[in-house]
C-alpha cells in the first residue's frame, strides 16, 4: 500500500511526499492499521503488528493522528491465532483506548536510513519529524491549557496524552540522537540536535500568549493562540474552554517574505533551532 501511494519514479517528488505523510495522518478520519502474519518477500522473518509497532513511521503516523483525533476511529486488521498456533482469518477491531502509549516513543523506532547508515544521504528521518510532532504537541498543549482555563472542556483523552508525555519527555522528544554517516568513505558516528529544548519554550510561550515560530531550512511554521482548535475525524476530542470574541491580529514584528517567516532581532530561539538542524 504505501508503494503505491508513494511516486516512484522521481526522488524530489518521492520525498515530498514522505514529508507529507504525518499531515495525512493527522486529517484523516479514520486510521486502519493492516497488519496480518505473513512472512516478509526479501527478508526472512515473520512481519505482524509486532514488527509494524517497531517502526519509527508506523509509530509516527499513529501519533499524528491520534494526538489530533484520539483513538476512537482508529482500528486494526490483524491475524487471528489458530488452535495450532498458525495464523488464521483476519479480524477487525477497534484498538484499545492506551494503544497510544508504545506509539508515543516515535523517535525509539526502527529506520531504514539508520540501518543502511544514511550513506548518500545528508541527514536522518528522525530530524524530518521534528517540526510537525513539535506542532501537533503544542496544539494538545495550548488546548488542554485553554481547557483547564475553562473549567468546561472534556479534556480527559488530552491530559492522558500529556501525563504520559509529562512522565517520559525525555524520551519521547529526545534532545539529541547518535547518527552514523558516512563521509569521504568513513564511517562516523556523531550527536546531533534533535529537540533541544524547543519543548520547555514553546510551553513557555504558549502559557504566555506570544508568537511561536520554527524556522527549518528556510521554511517558516508558524503558530499563534488561536479562536479555536481545528479538529479532524473524531468528534469530541478537544474543545477549547474560552475562546476569544474576536480574533487575534498577529504581532507587528512578524512579517512574511515570500515563504518564509522573518523572525524578531535577537530571537535566540529560531537562531539555535536553524544551526541544530
Amino acid at each position: 500500500v504505501d508503494y503505491s501511494c508513494i511516486p516512484q519514479a522521481n526522488a524530489s517528488v518521492q520525498n515530498l511526499a514522505i514529508r507529507s505523510l504525518a499531515v495525512y495522518a493527522s486529517s484523516a478520519t479514520y486510521f486502519v492499521i493492516v497488519a496480518p502474519e505473513v512472512n516478509h518477500a526479501d527478508e526472512e522473518h515473520v512481519c505482524d503488528l509486532d514488527t509494524y509497532q517497531r517502526r519509527m513511521w508506523c509509530r509516527a503516523e499513529q501519533v499524528c493522528h491520534s494526538m489530533r483525533n484520539g483513538t476512537s476511529g482508529m482500528f486494526l486488521a490483524v491475524s487471528q491465532k489458530k488452535d495450532d498456533g498458525t495464523p488464521g482469518d483476519i479480524k477487525f477491531n477497534p484498538v484499545k483506548s492506551d494503544f497510544f502509549l508504545e506509539s508515543l516513543h516515535v523517535f525509539n523506532g526502527e529506520l531504514t536510513c539508520c540501518r543502511f547508515e544514511h550513506k548518500g544521504m545528508e541527514s536522518c528521518d528522525r530530524q524530518s519529524l521534528v517540526v510537525p510532532i513539535l506542532g501537533l504537541y503544542g496544539e494538545l498543549f495550548r488546548a488542554a491549557y485553554e481547557g483547564v482555563k475553562g473549567g468546561d472542556a472534556d479534556m480527559s483523552t488530552v491530559e492522558a496524552f500529556l501525563r504520559e508525555i509529562e512522565k517520559h519527555q525525555e524520551d519521547v522528544f529526545p534532545r539529541t540522537f547518535q547518527r552514523v554517516m558516512w563521509r569521504k568513505n568513513k564511517r562516523v558516528m556523531e550527536e546531533v540536535l534533535l529537540f533541544g529544548d524547543l519543548i520547555d519554550r514553546m510551553r513557555a510561550r504558549i502559557k504566555t500568549g506570544t508568537m511561536f515560530v520554527v524556522q527549518e531550512r528556510g521554511a517558516g511554521t508558524e503558530s499563534t493562540k488561536s479562536t479555536e482548535f481545528i479538529r479532524h475525524g473524531a468528534n469530541d476530542f478537544v474543545r477549547h474552554g474560552s475562546q476569544p470574541s474576536e480574533p487575534e491580529v498577529p504581532s507587528a514584528e512578524f512579517v512574511r517574505h515570500g515563504n518564509g517567516v522573518e523572525k524578531p532581532k535577537g530571537d535566540a530561539f529560531t537562531d539555535e533551532y536553524e544551526s541544530g538542524i
